[in-house]
């Protein structure tokens, strides 16, 4: 029988090498073997529901009301983020939920290559100004709702596993890998797989543009690649992905994780000041966000409707090869920038860069110019713009609007109930102007949509120090 003071020192020798164990630096496969791999996937699954849905509704026939508002409604996933990020500490290990959602996203995308070419999309050229019906829509819709919802969740996992298991040395070390990856995803489902789109169906230089079953066919076809895309992604991630941590304030019971969430959330609207900050971190985009769904519509849209008439083929280059690199030069510049004169003296300048699209759009529009040459200039200027001007954004909701307790569940708020729900919504309406006014007045509106913008970056307050040298980030996602 163990007398008492055996069963404390036995007690405490359990409980010195749990702290010990705890105290052990964790073991885990070089980053440089996951982070660029999870990141990657990140961002081409948030791309291809966002943007490469949008493309693929207009694609089958659908009108830019249509094509916009569905593949808008889809960022809802990530606007509500937050609110089921605890409860993923309740149960395995944040790399088993990456696994999942990675597979469950390859079955999603299979689902997609099977039901895309039984989807009804018309078999003959549709006339300028007319659209067609999609009897299958709603099923494809549901689909990329719950690709919305699954990459939603692999973004909390994975961010997760990167928090967790890297120091704060580490984390900063491979943020520039991080914000690459996230872009080669950009470039992967937002340029290569349009253009593979654009090839499949049979586009030409200067020949009609495909009809739409043969577009329905094409993006199956690449939908299934998705799909084995994500497989790979989970199979290696299987070998070199860590499991990742739990975080030290993590909910241990469903109840408690509801509790911190409701925690976190009356909290941040006890900010002082709540309503400028969030106001902010709302109509930053306002402007761009009516642009985010109508712009690449009105690249590919006809001649006759007031589009430029590009085919997916040229969309793909332009935006893999000249937006990605425009975004990513745009975004380190904007970092210096801010990283030398501070936020507080950059920000409306940031502002005024980042409307730099509504200028190139209301151009685009109004000349409707035929030279490739002269548009890929003017894109390249647009999304040079946006990266620079999206810096602002993204630091002075890190700055400003996270600090204090639950910081990291308040910069998540902060970037859903903000930025996400902005675009969103943006994008939802947009389409429904557009077909109301036409491109020329879409874009003039869109210029005087920037004012909002303008007006919340000049009342925006700053209550902490405006940390220079921690603008030395990207803007990236």
């Amino acid at each position: 029988m163990t007398t008492e003071p055996q069963a404390k020192s036995t007690d405490l020798a359990a409980a010195a090498a749990a702290a010990a164990a705890a105290a052990a630096p964790v073991s885990f496969k070089n980053p440089f073997l996951w982070v660029p791999t999870s990141y990657f996937a990140m961002g081409t699954v948030y791309i291809t529901v966002s943007t490469a849905s949008n493309i693929m509704f207009s694609n089958l026939g659908l009108p830019n009301d249509k094509a916009a508002a569905y593949s808008s409604l889809t960022g809802l996933a990530f606007t509500f983020k937050p609110f089921w990020a605890p409860l993923l500490e309740l149960y395995k290990t944040k790399k088993f939920f990456v696994i999942i959602m990675q597979i469950t996203l390859a079955a999603l995308f299979a689902g997609l290559a099977f039901l895309l070419p039984f989807s009804g999309a018309s078999s003959s050229p549709i006339p300028a100004g007319l659209s067609a019906s999609l009897p299958l829509v709603a099923p494809i819709f549901l689909l990329l709702m719950l690709t919305a919802i699954s990459g939603a969740t692999q973004d909390i996992v994975s961010d997760g596993v990167y928090v967790t298991t890297l120091d704060s040395k580490n984390q900063a070390k491979y943020t520039g890998i991080q914000s690459m990856c996230w872009n080669i995803g950009f470039v992967v489902a937002g340029g290569l797989l349009v253009l593979l789109v654009g090839r499949i169906a049979g586009e030409t230089q200067n020949g009609p543009k495909p009809v739409p079953a043969a577009y329905s066919t094409a993006w199956a076809y690449v939908f299934g690649s998705s799909s084995v895309l994500m497989l790979i992604l989970a199979a290696w991630h299987v070998k070199m992905l860590p499991e990742g941590s739990r975080a030290q304030n993590a909910p241990k019971s469903f109840g408690e994780g509801i509790g911190t969430v409701g925690k976190a959330f009356v909290t941040f609207f006890q900010k002082k000041d709540i309503f400028l900050l969030l106001g902010f971190a709302l109509f930053y985009r306002f402007g761009l966000g009516l642009l985010d769904k109508i712009a690449p519509l009105f690249l590919i849209g006809s001649r006759s409707s007031g589009g430029l008439g590009l085919n997916n083929t040229t969309l793909g280059w332009m935006n893999g090869l000249i937006g990605t690199g425009a975004l990513i030069v745009g975004s380190i510049l904007g970092g210096w920038f801010v990283s030398g004169r501070g936020l507080k003296k950059s920000l409306l300048f940031l502002c005024l860069a980042l409307n730099v699209p509504n200028v190139t759009f209301l151009y685009l529009g109004w000349t409707q110019p035929t030279s490739l040459w002269l548009i890929g200039v003017i894109f390249f200027i647009e999304k040079l713009g946006w990266g620079f001007g999206a810096v602002g954004h993204m630091i002075y909701m890190m700055q400003q609007i996270a600090p204090g307790p639950y910081k990291t569940a308040h910069y998540a708020f902060a970037t859903g109930l903000g930025l996400s729900l902005c675009m969103t919504l943006t994008g939802w309406v947009s389409g429904y102007l557009q077909v109301a006014v036409g491109y020329q007045t879409y874009f003039v509106i869109a210029l005087f949509a920037a004012l909002p913008s303008i007006l919340f970056t000049v009342l925006a307050p700053f209550h902490h120090a405006d940390d220079a040298a921690s603008a030395k980030v990207r803007a990236g996602k």
